[in-house]
């Protein structure tokens, strides 16, 4: 009970309390750096915000990233990301390689991807070799499909390319005729 009192007590504290209060900041500051520290440390495992090329924007040449890309504009050239988007308005010309990919827009060139996705305003001219595929109604797609469950590091796929090119003209011509 003494202890409680003691710690009840300090009511000289807050008496004391704007002369701590000067330590207290310069204690606090050492104690921001830590935790600024910290964060600084934490940042990088956070995922940062995707990268966006706007519609105004043409590149040549081949972008690489562990991140995220939303293209709205024009791209000439391979690309390599984590997630992949591409806008309505935005034009690739070039490999796309990606774990996810989203194609709103127009890609011309091959696109490897864990997860694909072709929305109805898509427009894809070339192979793609994906784990999971989706293809929305209205989506222009002129290639052959194939089914890998490695589909970003296998790039000599040829024996099952072969079993997979006999399938793809298969699924492209109902796709062909629906146009």
């Amino acid at each position: 009970m003494f202890s409680k009192s003691k710690i009840n007590e300090p009511a000289p504290k807050a008496g004391d309390a704007p002369k701590p209060a000067a330590p207290d900041t310069k204690a606090e500051t050492p104690r921001s750096d830590a935790p600024s520290t910290e964060f600084k440390a934490s940042a990088p495992k956070a995922k940062p915000p995707a990268s966006v090329l706007s519609s105004d924007l043409h590149v040549t040449g081949n972008l690489k990233t562990t991140g995220d890309i939303q293209v709205e504009g024009t791209i000439e050239g391979d690309i390599r990301a984590h997630l992949l988007t591409v806008g309505e308005g935005a034009t690739i010309k070039g490999e796309v390689i990606a774990d996810d990919v989203v194609v709103n827009g127009r890609i011309v060139g091959r696109v490897r991807g864990l997860k694909v996705r072709l929305t109805s305003t898509a427009r894809v001219e070339g192979d793609i070799i994906h784990k999971t595929i989706a293809i929305e109604s209205g989506a222009h797609f002129e290639g052959s499909v194939q089914r890998q469950d490695d589909p970003l590091n296998a790039k000599g796929g040829k024996p099952s390319g072969g079993q997979a090119q006999a399938q793809a003209p298969a699924q492209t011509k109902p796709a062909d005729a629906k146009s």
